[in-house]
Parts: C-alpha cells; sequence; structure tokens
C-alpha cells in the first residue's frame, strides 16, 4: 500500500476510532502530506529509517522550527506503528528515530489585578445593556472562570448550562465530557447576557440554534472571533499583541494552584490526560514564587 492511500486511512483511523479532534487530525495528514512531497508516494513497507531521518534533515534545512520537527517525528511514531499494527509493515522503523526535544515554554499568565480591572471595566460596559457588550462580558467571565477551551467555549448549548448549580457541562478532546464549575461573576454575567444580550442577537438571523454565543449578525460564534476579542482586550494589559484565549485557561489554572488547589482536581476541570500536562502551572508558580523572594527577602 503506497504512503497517500496509508495515510488516508489512518486519518480516518484518528478521526473515527481514536476520536481526536479535527484540528489534530489535520495536523497529523499535514505531516503526512509533507513526507509524501519530500519522499515522494512510495508504499510504505519501502521507507525505512533512513528515509525518515533525511524527511527530519531537509525540513531542518527549510529552517523549520524545533517544536515542528518534534511533532512531525511524534506523527511519524504513531503512523508507522499503526502500520505495524495493521500488518501493512512487517517492521516499524520509526522506533530509533530521534528528534529533537521541544522546548519546554512556560504559558504566559496574567494576573489576578489585571484581570479583576479588565473584568470590572466589561462589568461596566455591559451594564449600559448593548448586546455585544453583555456576551464580550460573559465569555471572558466564563473563560476565566472555569479554564475551558475555546473550542469548547464555542459549542456550548443552553442545555449545556446550570446556572442554579454554576456548572457548564462541556465536550473535550477525543469526545470526552466533563462538568467543570464557575463563580458567580460568571453567574451572573451569563444570567444577563442570556436574558438580554442573547435574544437581541438571535433576532438578527433567520437561523437560530441551541449555541449560547452568538456572533453580531446572529450566527453562531467561532473560535476566531472569540480569539480577536481576547487579543483585543486582554492583550495590551499583559504586553503581548498575539495573546489568545489560553491565556485565560492558563492564569485560571495557576491561580487556582497559587490558592491551594488539589493537582488532581485542577486536572480533572482543565480536562488534562495526562497529570504531566497540568504540572507545568505548578512550575509557573514557583516562578512567581521566586521572583517574589528576589525582590522582597534582605538575602535573597
Amino acid at each position: 500500500m503506497r504512503l497517500s492511500e496509508a495515510s488516508a486511512r489512518f486519518t480516518t483511523h484518528l478521526a473515527q476510532v481514536r476520536r481526536l479532534s479535527a484540528a489534530t487530525v489535520r495536523a497529523y495528514r499535514s505531516d503526512l502530506a509533507d513526507l509524501g512531497a519530500t519522499m515522494g508516494d512510495l508504499p510504505v513497507a519501502e521507507i525505512g529509517l533512513e528515509e525518515l531521518r533525511d524527511w527530519l534533515w531537509q525540513a531542518t534545512q527549510r529552517g523549520d522550527a524545533r517544536a515542528t520537527l518534534a511533532r512531525r517525528s511524534a506523527t511519524a511514531r504513531s503512523f508507522f506503528a499503526w502500520a505495524h499494527d495493521e500488518k501493512l509493515i512487517d517492521a516499524d522503523p520509526s522506533i530509533r528515530l530521534v528528534s529533537p526535544k521541544r522546548p519546554r515554554t512556560l504559558p504566559r499568565v496574567a494576573t489576578a489585578d489585571t484581570l479583576d480591572d479588565l473584568l470590572a471595566e466589561m462589568r461596566e460596559d455591559a451594564a449600559r445593556g448593548d448586546a455585544i457588550a453583555l456576551r464580550d462580558h460573559a465569555i471572558l467571565e466564563l473563560l476565566y472562570a472555569s479554564g475551558i477551551r475555546v473550542s469548547e467555549l464555542c459549542g456550548l448549548d443552553v442545555d449545556d448550562l446550570d446556572l442554579d448549580r454554576s456548572t457548564a457541562r462541556v465536550l473535550g478532546k477525543g469526545g470526552k465530557e466533563r462538568v467543570v464549575p464557575f463563580g458567580r461573576p460568571a453567574r451572573e454575567a451569563l444570567d444577563a447576557y442570556l436574558r438580554r444580550g442573547r435574544p437581541a442577537l438571535l433576532a438578527r438571523t433567520a437561523r437560530p440554534s441551541a449555541a449560547i454565543f452568538r456572533g453580531v449578525r446572529g450566527g453562531e460564534l467561532g473560535p476566531r472571533a472569540v480569539y480577536e476579542l481576547v487579543a483585543r482586550t486582554l492583550g495590551p494589559r499583559i504586553g503581548a499583541a498575539a495573546v489568545g484565549p489560553h491565556a485565560l485557561r492558563h492564569s485560571a489554572a495557576t491561580h487556582l494552584l497559587d490558592g491551594g488547589a488539589d493537582l488532581r482536581a485542577v486536572q480533572e476541570m482543565l480536562g488534562h490526560a495526562s497529570l504531566g500536562t497540568t504540572q507545568i502551572y505548578t512550575h509557573v508558580s514557583a516562578e512567581r514564587i521566586a521572583a517574589a523572594y528576589k525582590l522582597a527577602h534582605p538575602r535573597a
């Protein structure tokens, strides 16, 4: 079987059997397409360790980032392990494939005071009753209060919210469902938006749906609009023009741990499959403690 056909079967397996997100499947497909563009549409059984090393070397020569090389190595290992399980190859050539380690960067985090100031200003704007201001305030409050991903926020339907219990039911990566809590400020912002903002936005479209968050014309709100909202409102306050909704997720996790929350409880709230993913926020907290120590302790 040639690489193109095997790649198509593999990405179908990822989407339908492993139920990975559409974005993750696209990344795998893109990496395998790059392998095919470099090596040609060879039979899978003819691709060995040297071919894979040459593929990564050519990517290095193009100036691809270390993170990209690490991801493509991971794609190759997943693909050839699957091909071996499917009896398409006799031996897995990717087992000995070595890739550069992905540089571990700490997430950008806003301080609690910065977010308090931002959300207070947005609450004042929303109090005037403008539908978009009500929506934007509810979005930022919920992202920070719950730590959910932007895709999870955009996928929320009205029935997914329980304002009495201050919880939201979200569908995370791999189709895994979880229930996340949020606090009083987020509940009040959501209640105001659902009563006064959302009906006004729905009146602008002939195709209503159960999605909670709506665009200017009344259609379902997409992730790009949320990215633009966060970049416009939070970006200038933390000096990062490219900041996105994940900054609020990072901030929520870090502030929970700073406040003494249990690491596994934070893992469950964020929907992380691995505790190691959540542990990066302990490094953020440790860095902040170290910085405060250096500034304040006379013997630092």
